[in-house]
């Protein structure tokens, strides 16, 4: 029998807003799927082609959402192994090895190894950064109509300028990550 192997992969670790998402996905070896590449790399129109079609031909996948909670209180990188962690152990079949993009292993009990730039080189990875990319995308459109006055729509919570201005304007909302310095230091100085 063919081993499973799972290619893991997160989005959002970066802003400064929302939760991170990580995906666990096991590609089926019969069925390619054509265009995948790292989530980055690709339009956000391919993007959200690809996710419907990587659900439907994967042997299995999974998509977990770390909050801002969580992230606050573990910090950004414990959030995101924590994160894979789920990933990997919601994956049904179980695989026997996974494969993330990344330098840093999460504990879980297949054999794990880490690939550097994996979301560009292993089409698992890129199978998994795509599910993890487009779910955040449309959690923080989402959250944009909750909170309009930050944009989420348009910068998806990372720290652009325009997102910087909006959160000094506005003070942070209740997705803000507070342990995050642009957040953290605005709390510091609200009287």
């Amino acid at each position: 029998m063919t081993p499973l192997v799972a290619g893991v992969d997160e989005a959002g670790r970066g802003p400064l807003a929302g939760p991170v998402v990580v995906a666990a996905v096991i590609l089926d070896p019969r069925r390619t799927i054509a265009g995948l590449d790292d989530s980055k790399k690709l339009s956000e129109k391919k993007r959200e082609a690809l996710f419907p079609q990587i659900r439907k031909m994967a042997l299995g996948w999974c998509i977990v959402e770390i909050a801002v909670e969580e992230i606050d209180r573990l910090n950004i990188l414990q959030a995101t192994l924590l994160g894979m962690r789920r990933a990997v152990e919601g994956l049904s079949p179980a695989p026997s090895l996974a494969l993330v993009d990344g330098n840093r292993a999460p504990a879980v009990e297949c054999e794990v190894r880490t690939i550097v730039h994996g979301d560009s080189l292993e089409p698992a990875i890129s199978a998994a950064s795509i599910l993890a990319k487009v779910f955040r995308d449309r959690l923080m459109r989402d959250y944009h109509r909750r909170f309009p006055c930050y944009r989420f729509d348009r910068h998806k919570g990372y720290p652009t300028a325009e997102h910087l201005r909006l959160l000094q304007e506005n003070g942070p909302c209740e997705i803000h990550r507070k342990s995050f310095a642009p957040v953290r230091n605005l709390l510091l100085k609200t009287p």
